[in-house]
């Protein structure tokens, strides 16, 4: 046989194998109207074996090619586990194929034999899982941006908002900006707003409070503003994980349902007008709501269990209002603030204090201990002292003097010479 009719053959055969779906279902109603098999192989131009095979699958069969292993067979388990350890980075996959196991392919067959995994990969990371935390653990905070109409312009408003993670109890307020002062100022006022303190606060990997985090070790570095406010109000500061912030899901939430069911459609008068009505939505809507998630109002469930376990606010007044300093006691026994002079126990000159300037008063500690108190000074140049302070310093009470020497009589001179004083009285003065 030729090459000619080899090729012919093939295509022939191959033209047996892969007759259309309709031509095989006239195939089964002329086998029930009698035909044989070799009358139908005639009419259909293809073979009794491959009729008999249709009539025997009882209807069309996709045509499935053969295929061999190929030099990634038996390693099904392996590529796996290393797609979803490299998170679907498949050219990472085949570098460690050549590496390691001493199989080289191109990225496009490493592609296909993975491909079955993307999908899974895919519902993985957007997988969260539900946490419940206790009453008074945790408050999850972040800010949303939306374009609101205010005034005769449509200004950008940065939405802080914040969740409490037991009742989900909501808090929101506006901001014309998302730097520091006012992540501090919102924490603040959902601290007052509900009442008090959480155990610990969950964040965002917002540039203005986290300095650096690691996405592989998780190692989280806060910056010192962010770790002074904390420690002002008693709290753990937590970071969710990078480019996971579903796991702030609570949070990522009640973003949207400030964004699309507070502000949808709501123009303002003012920046006040909008506060009042995130006030009035917060007390009418958010609180009163029934929460899908624990199948009751917010409110009811933060008064019932939630409230008498936050921690109490004690008064304080807000962070950003307090100042921090550190000080040289100078020599005079006192440290200067603001040119207003402010006395310390003598025993302290020459070390270093901390200042804590708030609420009008200026306290000054010492390896964490107070050591002195003073009301703060309302002018400049001014010298503020307990005397308390200079207990055991000479000269504290006046000028130091010496006791005036009281002369007796020398034994040795004779009885009638009198001391020159009794002269100089007599005279009126010194000579």
């Amino acid at each position: 046989m030729s090459t000619c009719d080899e090729r012919i053959s093939a295509v022939v055969a191959r033209r047996e194998a892969m007759l259309e779906p309709d031509e095989v279902t006239a195939m089964l109603r002329l086998r029930k109207l009698g035909w044989g098999s070799k009358r139908l192989a005639r009419e259909f131009g293809c073979s009794r074996t491959t009729v008999k095979r249709y009539l025997g699958a009882g209807g069309w069969q996709p045509y499935q090619r053969r295929t061999s292993g190929g030099k990634l067979a038996g390693h099904e388990a392996w590529l796996r586990e290393r797609f979803f350890r490299h998170r679907g980075n498949a050219d990472v996959v085949r570098q460690d194929l050549a590496r390691e196991l001493g199989v080289t392919v191109s990225l496009r067959t490493v592609e296909r034999a993975v491909s079955g995994y993307r999908q899974q990969l895919a519902a993985e990371a957007r997988a969260t899982m539900r946490f419940e935390t206790p009453p008074g653990h945790q408050l999850q905070i972040d800010f949303g941006e939306k374009r609101v109409r205010v005034g005769d312009e449509t200004v950008r408003v940065y939405v802080f908002v914040a969740t409490l993670g037991y009742s989900r109890r909501p808090f929101t307020t506006a901001f014309r900006h998302e730097r520091q002062s006012a992540w501090f100022d919102g924490i603040e006022a959902a601290f007052h707003h509900f009442g008090g303190v959480t155990a610990e606060v969950l964040l965002d990997n917002a540039g203005a409070l986290v300095t650096h985090h690691d996405a592989v070790t998780r190692e989280v570095v806060f910056n010192d503003r962010l770790h002074a406010f904390s420690r002002y109000w008693g709290f753990r500061p937590r970071a969710c994980a990078p480019y996971r912030a579903r796991t702030k899901g609570k949070d990522e939430r009640g973003v949207g349902y400030v964004k699309h069911n507070a502000l949808a459609g709501h123009d303002f008068a003012s920046m006040e007008a909008l506060e009042q009505h995130l006030a009035w939505w917060m007390r009418e809507v958010a609180d009163l709501r029934c929460h899908g998630s624990t199948g009751e109002p917010p409110l009811q469930r933060f008064v019932r269990d939630e409230a008498s376990k936050l921690k109490p606010l004690n008064g304080r007044p807000p962070f950003r209002q307090i100042r921090e300093l550190v000080r040289k006691v100078h020599s005079d026994c006192a440290v200067e603030v603001d040119t207003n002079a402010y006395s310390v126990p003598w025993r302290l000159i020459g070390e270093s204090v901390q200042v804590t300037v708030s609420a009008a008063r200026v306290c000054i500690f010492h390896a964490g201990q107070l050591v002195a108190e003073h009301a703060e000074a309302a002018g400049r140049h001014r010298r503020l002292i307990d005397p308390a302070h200079f207990i055991g310093v000479s000269g504290v009470a006046g000028p130091v003097r010496r006791p005036t020497p009281v002369e007796e009589p020398n034994p040795c001179l004779p009885e009638l010479l009198r001391p020159l004083v009794e002269y100089e009285q007599l005279a009126g003065g010194r000579w």
